[in-house]
């Protein structure tokens, strides 16, 4: 890895242990040339994540640009940001999946109509639950 900087393009796939993103392009950095705190950027319209997580369940999201720090071992989805678990779901600008947990934290702008100032807003408790096949709404 020459000035600890390399860009793959293309339909780029990555995999780390149990993850995998899939980009159009991805550009690994490793801060200070130390194996195993490398940065992993990916964009793609849309960059796609995938994880088996250690009970079998997969987590899978999607966004147009993917940041994985593998020492600290988050992802963060950003631009239409999406996370899909096995019963649940999170849509945002801005998504934090912490890989170790295996718990996300998620982000959207919104518009203050006060003081017209944008702010985050924590998400990670609006999970949208997907209806059971067995029930009829209406």
């Amino acid at each position: 890895m020459q000035g600890n900087v390399v860009t793959f393009t293309g339909n780029v796939i990555v995999t780390q242990g149990t993850i995998k993103i899939n980009a159009d392009k991805v550009v690994v950095t490793r801060p200070g040339g130390e194996q195993g705190k490398e940065v992993i950027d990916g964009y793609g319209k849309p960059a796609t994540f995938y994880q088996m997580q250690d009970n079998g369940k997969p987590v899978e999201g999607h966004a147009s640009q993917m940041h994985y720090e593998l020492a600290k071992d988050f992802v963060v989805l950003t631009g239409n940001a999406y996370l899909q678990q096995v019963d649940s779901n999170i849509k945002g600008d801005k998504i934090t999946y912490l890989v170790k947990e295996q718990k996300n934290a998620g982000f959207q702008r919104q518009r203050q109509a006060r003081n017209n100032r944008s702010g985050a807003v924590a998400a990670a408790g609006q999970k949208q639950q997907r209806p059971d096949p067995g029930t009829e709404e209406g």
